[in-house]
């Protein structure tokens, strides 16, 4: 039975496993051949949404311990549908497939663009972000995750006010005024289920500048929608590359037909 493993945590990545462990593609009518699904989980969220298929948590010890572990247990396709600014990873299964002799697909999906009435200044790194903030506002909604946060914790920054929103809560160093929102998406412009939207969480919080980075993608979109409309700036940092040589897709569908018109498995 052919082995595929998913490098995962992302809503794409949980969507593939569902496709892989279908009984057949609905879309195109093909039956799937009967596959071996072994999903991996960075271990970075307390307590993660588990895809279908084997699950495994915890890293590999860098692209040698990966590259052995495809070896061990017969891996015949290797995707890495990791967060879009999980390099580190993307580069380390860069590294694993060629040296196993693995084909690697990368999944990702497609970021975001910007549209009239958007006022967007873009950074190169968290760091270039942090610097972007004191000539944009004083009350920052930051929306970057918990890791990261030291770009943040500056003394050029002291006098700002940050509001952090992540899934678990934040170690130091951070920020000196802060206020954590523990949250996890997807979120809405106008809030369900007694969570406030993100228009509500702007105006309550008297936010005057916006930090993203280009996650893309559906489910965190709309604060950058309900910035727009409050004529906010959004300070958007650019993603990193995927590896040089790495075939991409941006949809767990065509990761599928990739795998069910080539010859992997």
């Amino acid at each position: 039975m052919p082995h595929v493993l998913i490098l995962g945590g992302t809503a794409e990545a949980r969507r593939l496993a569902e496709l892989l462990t279908a009984d057949a593609d609905e879309t195109a009518g093909t039956r799937l051949p009967a596959l071996r699904v072994t999903n991996s989980l960075a271990g970075r969220v307390s307590t993660p949404r588990l895809p279908p298929g084997e699950v495994r948590v915890g890293g590999f010890g860098g692209a040698e311990g990966l590259a052995a572990w495809l070896g061990e247990h017969q891996v015949d396709v290797l995707i890495d549908a990791t967060h879009p600014f999980a390099d580190t990873i993307s580069f380390h299964a860069a590294r694993a497939a060629a040296a196993a002799h693995v084909p690697l697909l990368a999944l990702r999906r497609p970021g975001w663009v910007p549209v009239d009435g958007d006022d967007w200044h873009e950074a190169g790194s968290l760091e270039e972000a942090a610097a972007l903030l004191p000539s944009l506002g004083r009350r920052v909604f930051l929306t970057t995750g918990r890791l990261g946060l030291a770009a943040f914790a500056v003394a050029a920054l002291d006098e700002l006010w940050f509001l952090v929103r992540s899934v678990d809560a934040p170690e130091p160093p951070h920020p000196a005024r802060m206020e954590v929102l523990l949250d996890r998406g997807p979120f809405t412009l106008d809030g369900e289920d007694g969570k406030p939207g993100e228009r509500e969480l702007l105006r309550r919080h008297r936010i005057d500048v916006v930090v993203t980075k280009d996650s893309g993608g559906p489910a965190t979109a709309p604060k950058l929608t309900a910035a727009r409309e409050a004529g906010l700036p959004v300070v958007v940092v650019r993603r990193p590359a995927v590896p040089e040589g790495v075939r991409v897709v941006d949809s767990p569908e065509q990761a599928l037909h990739w795998l069910l018109t080539s010859r992997h498995p």
